[in-house]
């Protein structure tokens, strides 16, 4: 049985490499681990956590899942942008899992920070979903 939340990662994966509008902002840059060489801007699948929510004969998982934007460019105008993208990307149409059911999938939050580099604009992008395993 497949785990939900790496399910969804993959799915999340998918539609955003396949986003023309993003890739349009970051070259089709979405990584899950970050090469050396990595040319800015860029996309990466951050921290997450699933946490059971079992019911009489379901299987239940509350994932929260964080995209993060890295950015060089002057202020925040570009991690806006590719954040911006990515949740309407994320939006429509549902995204769907393999195995799984994913019952619900929203975006909850986006902060916008300044890494200590002094350089790099960051914004972490929170999602939250509810699955459930057959």
């Amino acid at each position: 049985m497949a785990s939900p939340s790496l399910e969804l990662q993959g799915a999340i994966v998918s539609r955003l490499k396949a986003s023309a509008a993003l890739t349009a902002l970051n070259k089709g840059r979405v990584y899950d681990a970050v090469p050396d060489n990595a040319v800015f801007p860029y996309v990466t699948v951050g921290e997450g956590d699933e946490t059971s929510d079992d019911v009489d004969c379901v299987d239940g998982f509350e994932i929260s899942l964080d995209i993060d934007v890295w950015s060089r460019a002057t202020g925040f105008p570009e991690a806006k942008a590719i954040s911006d993208e990515i949740r309407k990307a994320l939006k429509t149409p549902d995204l769907t899992i393999p195995t799984n059911a994913l019952v619900s999938f929203r975006h909850r939050q986006t902060r916008f920070l300044r890494d200590p580099d002094g350089l790099t604009s960051h914004a972490v992008m929170t999602f939250e979903a509810i699955a459930e395993q057959p």
